[in-house]
């Protein structure tokens, strides 16, 4: 393995374990307005999926790296419009029911 497979490998390692660890010490009524927060910043996960991508392409087994990449992307974007969903309808339960005049 490359260098940068091996930088690559530890990031991984390394915001897997951070990520658990905060999730797992958030008391459970913070999950929600968390989570909505944490929306926008999942588009950086996004953006790594593609930076990981487009390095494992140029590296000596392009195939894999395409393969995983994409699933990558894939799946990031999943969290990102599923977390997008789920925020626009907790907001939706806040909405006043409009009365109608009558």
């Amino acid at each position: 393995m490359d260098l940068i497979q091996y930088i690559l490998l530890g990031i991984f390692v390394v915001a897997t374990t951070v990520g658990y660890m905060l999730i797992n010490n958030v008391p459970s009524r913070l999950h929600t307005p968390l989570m909505s927060g944490m929306n926008a910043l999942s588009g950086v996960t996004i953006l790594g999926a593609i930076l990981a991508t487009a390095t494992a392409l140029a590296g000596d087994k392009p195939v894999t790296g395409y393969i995983f990449g994409s699933l990558a992307i894939i799946l990031a974007m999943i969290n990102v419009a599923g977390g997008f969903s789920v925020t626009n309808r907790m907001l939706k339960m806040f909405e006043r029911k409009k009365e109608e005049d009558e």
